[in-house]
């Protein structure tokens, strides 16, 4: 997918994605800054395994590579090629929770920098405020995850450190 057409769509895209599996709505004070609020709705979501299709959007729309979302999903990028030729594929819940974790960092991050680009170099900069580790490095685990969100929600606010 080219840049210029991520630098277009991809905050959209990935509204449009998210609003299929979640209400969103807009927490006072955090400009463009939308979180889940039905976590039973995304629970069964997860449980009911992120179909290939969806996550093949995500993919589309998100700073992540290839062999990025195969670590992220702890899987061989062999797999994942797999899954793309399995009719009707779902992902475990373990991956579809990930799938989910890293749609709200794309989302969080496009809201912030507003292009493909910009959000990539920051996800690869190390970052005094995450312990001069790049934000990359934490979102193998849901607790790094939370911290790379709260540190774009800080960005997003104008609050540097």
């Amino acid at each position: 997918m080219n840049s210029e057409k991520n630098k277009k769509t991809c905050t959209d895209e990935v509204s449009d994605i998210l609003e299929q599996y979640d209400k969103k709505i807009k927490l006072p004070n955090t400009p463009d800054q939308y979180f889940f609020i039905d976590k039973i709705k995304v629970i069964e979501t997860i449980n009911k395994g992120i179909p290939y299709s969806f996550f093949n959007r995500i993919q589309d729309y998100s700073p992540f590579t290839e062999s990025e979302w195969a670590t992220l999903l702890s899987i061989s990028t062999k797999s994942l090629q797999r899954y793309k030729s399995t009719e009707n594929y779902r992902f475990k819940p373990l991956q579809s929770e990930k799938i989910i974790a890293m749609t709200e960092v794309t989302k969080a991050g496009m809201d912030l920098f507003g292009n493909i680009d910009k959000f990539k170099e920051w996800l690869n900069t190390p970052s005094y405020a995450l312990g001069n580790l790049k934000p990359m490095e934490l979102l193998s685990s849901s607790y790094g995850k939370e911290l790379v969100m709260d540190e774009l929600i800080r960005l997003n606010q104008g609050i540097l450190v």
